[in-house]
């Protein structure tokens, strides 16, 4: 589900998503609204008539204080996750949102679509507010010429190939009082393409460090994350993907390229690291820079083994060395996650690494049966991971670097940040748990 861009809408009014101004303001409570803004109630739920309006949840709530103006006055509170939907044409957006309680205090966190993490915890005390602002990026499947990009079945669930927006306000005690959605056509694009240790996973407990990215860039800088379960390079490719990326890819935009776990599963006369996979990394490389935009080659991380010593070894042979090679031959940025990626298993170790990956019993999750995947990564994995990759860009894509939020710290993955100090609030269940294609050996 999700939702279409309107510039000062009347409540009730439907809309058209073709013909959606560019910008949307709502007003969240039960009180005064504010010149402008249209008004979202606990009952204001979405339907495609209406174009906008909240997920159905149990416990959402008006709340209201005294005094202050109609926007600050009142917003929509409740004491577990809920979500709001807008109809919105595919493109970039900024979402500037008003948060905060009138009358108790409030905690934040903010997702968008598949579980993309924008905006950690933000503490308000009562009758204060906050704004946060983050950009998002929409797509669909359609390209230009009428093809489409090749979906496997499980994504059609998923909550990023439409025409929607959807915003997911977890937390302790979320509460939201105002809400601007503008379309920002100037905004850098940070596109991804890669595999089910990149995607936006769309379950608990899983993740992967392209939704967690997104939290580390300010309004101005989208991520798009194209990677998909399963995927290499050939497949990514065959099914449109990286076509649907030269589509919108804009001089100056950044595509980050990271595969390998499936590409070596890959059998055939000639097929190796560095024949097939290598060339298709050049033609990667070539395709995007034909475009003005810049590559960036991503080695693929450690998988979690470990010797019965409890040394980390390795499974991925000769691709990351490949990567390594073509992102010297091209002189691609090149960010080595691999490399990365072993000094923080090192440094977890062989049993506190398993808060990295998805391990949970019999009955967990929905799940019959226990889960133990050492490929792919829980929510605290993907969250180093993804600060790995920051660390990366500043070492290797300053420019990029320089885009950053303002105070993301300094990160060495021999430190890594504690398990039990991770806070990040899980989305609320959608189906039963199932592990991602492309498992791993």
């Amino acid at each position: 589900m999700h939702a279409s861009r309107l510039l000062a809408l009347i409540a009730g009014l439907a809309v058209v998503a073709s013909a959606a101004p560019s910008s949307t303001r709502f007003d969240f409570g039960a009180g005064p609204v504010a010149d402008g803004f249209v008004s979202i109630a606990p009952d204001t739920l979405y339907t495609p008539t209406r174009g906008y309006g909240l997920l159905a949840a149990p416990g959402i709530r008006a709340s209201s204080g005294n005094g202050g103006d109609a926007l600050r006055s009142d917003a929509l509170v409740a004491d577990r996750a809920f979500s709001f939907v807008v109809d919105l044409p595919p493109g970039n957006y900024d979402v500037n949102v008003l948060l905060g309680d009138p009358s108790a205090p409030s905690s934040t966190t903010i997702k968008a679509e598949t579980r993309r993490l924008m905006i950690e915890a933000v503490d308000v005390k009562a009758g204060a507010v906050e704004t946060r602002s983050f950009t998002v990026n929409i797509r669909t499947p359609a390209l230009a010429d009428g093809r489409r990009v090749k979906l496997k079945e499980r994504e059609r669930d998923y909550l990023h190939w439409d025409d929607k927006l959807i915003l997911e306000f977890n937390g302790a005690r979320p509460a939201i009082a105002g809400l601007e959605i503008k379309r920002n056509d100037s905004a850098l694009t940070v596109y991804l393409a890669g595999d089910s240790t990149v995607t936006d996973q769309p379950g608990e407990p899983w993740a992967a460090w392209g939704q967690m990215l997104t939290r580390f860039f300010p309004a101005g800088v989208a991520v798009a994350n194209h990677a998909e379960s399963g995927l290499s390079l050939a497949s990514f490719r065959g099914s449109f993907r990286l076509e649907k990326i030269l589509s919108e890819l804009r001089p100056g935009d950044y595509v980050f390229i990271q595969f390998g776990h499936n590409d070596q599963k890959e059998k055939g006369e000639g097929v190796g690291a560095f024949t097939t996979y290598a060339q298709s990394l050049r033609d990667y490389v070539s395709a995007i820079r034909a475009k003005k935009g810049e590559p960036v080659l991503v080695t693929p991380m450690y998988r979690r083994r470990f010797d019965d010593r409890g040394g980390l070894f390795d499974t991925l042979g000769d691709y990351p060395a490949a990567v390594r090679q073509i992102a010297r031959e091209t002189g691609t940025p090149l960010i080595d996650l691999h490399a990365m990626s072993a000094r923080l298993l090192s440094a977890l170790g062989p049993e506190k690494s398993k808060a990295a990956f998805v391990h949970f019993p019999a009955g967990a999750y929905g799940s019959e049966k226990a889960v133990k995947d050492d490929t792919h990564f829980s929510p605290y994995g993907a969250y180093e991971l993804a600060r790995c990759v920051v660390e990366g860009m500043r070492q290797n894509v300053p420019a990029l670097a320089a885009r950053l939020a303002p105070g993301v710290p300094a990160y060495d993955p021999s430190h890594p940040d504690d398990p039990s100090a991770f806070s990040v609030p899980p989305s609320p269940p959608r189906e039963e748990a199932r592990i991602p294609d492309g498992d791993g050996r």
